[in-house]
């Protein structure tokens, strides 16, 4: 199976660019665009912050946009939701972020999980967004209800998908602002089925591991992070991007990063010097009374 995996989209209401001059809708359409080669795709999967502003706006054109795409190729597309994203207004759009979910976990704080079967792997999304901040967290219940799910081994295998990764770096703000306990995480996943997972987060390509599985981060749609930069800042340049997962294959899986043509490729859209970092990882990160 091959699975087009996209994250961190930002779409939002106007649908036009923003402060800096990032346009999601305009990157995604044109990565789309370049993208219209590939076929037999069993899935299109996007890892979080699909909206930027948490519109309803935003999720319907990202729904229309995608499911165009992946209509053409009979293919299903599935969400997770991201650090931007606004539960409400996603479930409202997509639901759970499945088309037909097999089964599904709501949480008390309305986070959402859902599982489904896609040519024999079990695709699982789950939400590990923490609101008003920019780390994430998977609750207990989530853990627990993926825990039994994995008990049950999928006919051929288990991707789980979710928007902040349990790998990061040796960057500051990606281990401030990454999943904060990936450790119950691997726990969970320890022995079971689960060979891969998708994530999104730091608009960065990354390849790790969690027990058995491989993490595959992608970088972002609306642009990536230049690790050039120096030490504590962070450049964002322009460049749509996304991986392509192949599945099922010899030394698999193989995954390889797909970069769009773009006028503005690696312009840079923001820069951000030590002292605003610091301040970003203070607002967003956990606090030193939040659990780990």
């Amino acid at each position: 199976m091959r699975i087009l995996h996209l994250s961190d989209t930002h779409l939002d209401r106007s649908g036009g660019p923003d402060a800096d001059g990032a346009d999601g809708t305009a990157a995604l359409r044109g990565l789309l665009a370049e993208l219209g080669h590939l076929r037999d795709l069993g899935a299109v999967v996007v890892t979080g912050d699909v909206a930027d502003d948490g519109s309803r706006e935003a999720y319907a054109r990202a729904r229309e946009l995608l499911a165009d795409y992946a209509g053409r190729r009979g293919a299903n597309v599935f969400y997770t939701t991201g650090n931007h994203d606004d539960r409400t207004a996603f479930a409202d759009v997509l639901g759970i972020g499945h088309f037909q979910p097999e089964t599904a976990y709501e949480g008390a704080a309305g986070e959402r999980a859902g599982a489904s079967t896609v040519d024999g792997w079990r695709l699982i999304t789950l939400d590990t967004l923490v609101p008003g901040k920019g780390y994430g967290r998977l609750d207990g219940g989530q853990l627990d209800w993926l825990r039994e799910l994995l008990a049950t081994a999928a006919p051929v295998g288990t991707v789980l998908a979710f928007h902040h990764p349990p790998v990061a770096l040796d960057v500051e703000v990606q281990r401030a602002l990454g999943l904060q306990n990936s450790a119950e995480l691997a726990e969970t996943i320890r022995g079971t089925d689960v060979q891969l997972i998708l994530c999104g987060h730091f608009h960065l390509q990354i390849l790790g591991r969690l027990e058995q599985a491989t993490v595959s981060v992608t970088p972002g749609v609306v642009s990536r992070i230049d690790l050039t930069a120096r030490p504590g800042t962070e450049r964002a340049v322009h460049g749509p991007s996304a991986s392509l997962v192949h599945l099922g294959a010899p030394h698999g899986p193989l995954i390889h990063t797909l970069h769009a043509r773009d006028p503005r490729m690696g312009e840079t859209v923001y820069e951000a010097d030590e002292e605003e970092m610091r301040e970003v990882i203070g607002r967003l990160g956990p606090s030193a009374a939040s659990p780990t």
